[in-house]
């Protein structure tokens, strides 16, 4: 019996970089992505495209839900030119990806020297862009995290309204599944659309998402609410920082002020600016649970201009201060 042709080269090669406490979602979704289009029909060869897991040494590396993956290579081993994309899988917290770059820094300015393109899904545009790797790129990012972004990075330009975003030898995307999205237009630019949507039926996704598409879940009321409302809550959630006005907010949707009010009591049950207020309490205590940030630097985020505005409405919205939410945290914390 004569032994199976070898393989041939796959069109695209791609070393998978997974910071400790990454997310499994978008892991997950962009992998299974490749592992679809990489074959004919369900064998899973690695034929048309192919991976490899990296890892600093050679450790398996932890996720953020305790599931372990072990690497296939190391920074020392791995021949960066056997490859075409280092994607990083940011790591759970927009902090510990920071706090990387000691770590993780030499290696992808090693790879960016040798000419390969960085791919940033999730809080690695926070490794990224402390590395100093995203200078003059747009950049996508999850809508949590655009605010602390552009705070902390504010020469680099944020693609606020795209899920993910392709700048020349650098793309970065959002997260969750839209690390589906952002793998089908990678793939199909390298092995063609039927092979990059190749899978998607069994994945149960209908349809890739354009980079530009807006999420309904943002708009915070589901399907019932009318399109003018729809269109408030999106303005409201993206625009927490901006210091606009309700007002404002009915001037660009195109109806009165009053107008704005009486669909919010009908629809939410309080007014436009209760649930505003709402919605930037509800991102505070986000934060102050989840990052080290300083009050003021949160009061900004959610446009308040400083610290004791936001601790006198963070105290009538929830009964403790900031400050003591996050000092009883501390205690509990394992």
């Amino acid at each position: 019996m004569s032994a199976p042709s070898p393989l041939p080269r796959p069109d695209v090669r791609l070393l998978l970089l997974p910071l400790p406490d990454f997310a499994l979602l978008p892991f997950g979704g962009f992998l299974d992505k490749l592992r679809f289009s990489a074959d004919d029909e369900d064998h899973s060869r690695q034929r048309y495209c192919a991976w490899s897991l990296l890892g600093i040494d050679d450790a398996p590396v932890l996720s953020s839900s305790g599931v372990q993956v072990n690497m296939d290579t190391t920074a020392d081993a791995v021949d960066l030119a056997a490859f075409d994309y280092l994607v990083v899988f940011g790591s759970r917290t927009v902090q510990a990806s920071r706090g990387y770059v000691q770590a993780y820094g030499p290696l992808l300015r090693k790879a960016a020297s040798w000419g390969l393109p960085l791919v940033a899904i999730d809080n690695a545009s926070f490794l990224l862009a402390e590395a100093g790797l995203l200078k003059g790129h747009r950049v996508a990012l999850h809508w949590r995290h655009v605010a602390e972004f552009r705070e902390a990075f504010p020469r680099i330009a944020v693609a606020s309204e795209e899920i993910y975003c392709f700048d020349r030898d650098r793309i970065t995307c959002a997260g969750g599944t839209a690390a589906i999205d952002m793998a089908v237009e990678l793939l199909s630019r390298h092995c063609g659309r039927v092979r990059a949507f190749k899978g998607l039926a069994d994945m149960l996704v209908d349809a890739p998402r354009h980079q530009a598409h807006h999420l309904q879940s943002m708009e915070g009321g589901g399907p019932d609410l009318t399109r003018h409302l729809s269109r408030a809550v999106a303005l409201m959630r993206s625009a927490l920082a901006d210091g606009l006005t309700v007002a404002d907010l009915a001037e660009r949707i195109g109806i009165g002020r009053r107008q704005l009010d009486r669909l919010f009591a009908e629809q939410m049950g309080m007014s436009a600016h209760d649930h505003w207020t709402k919605m930037r309490m509800e991102h505070a205590h986000w934060r102050v649970t989840n990052s080290h940030h300083s009050l003021a630097a949160i009061a900004d985020e959610v446009g308040l201009g400083n610290a004791s505005s936001l601790a006198r409405l963070f105290r009538r919205h929830y009964g403790t201060s900031p400050g003591a939410l996050r000092a009883g945290r501390s205690r509990t914390a394992p």
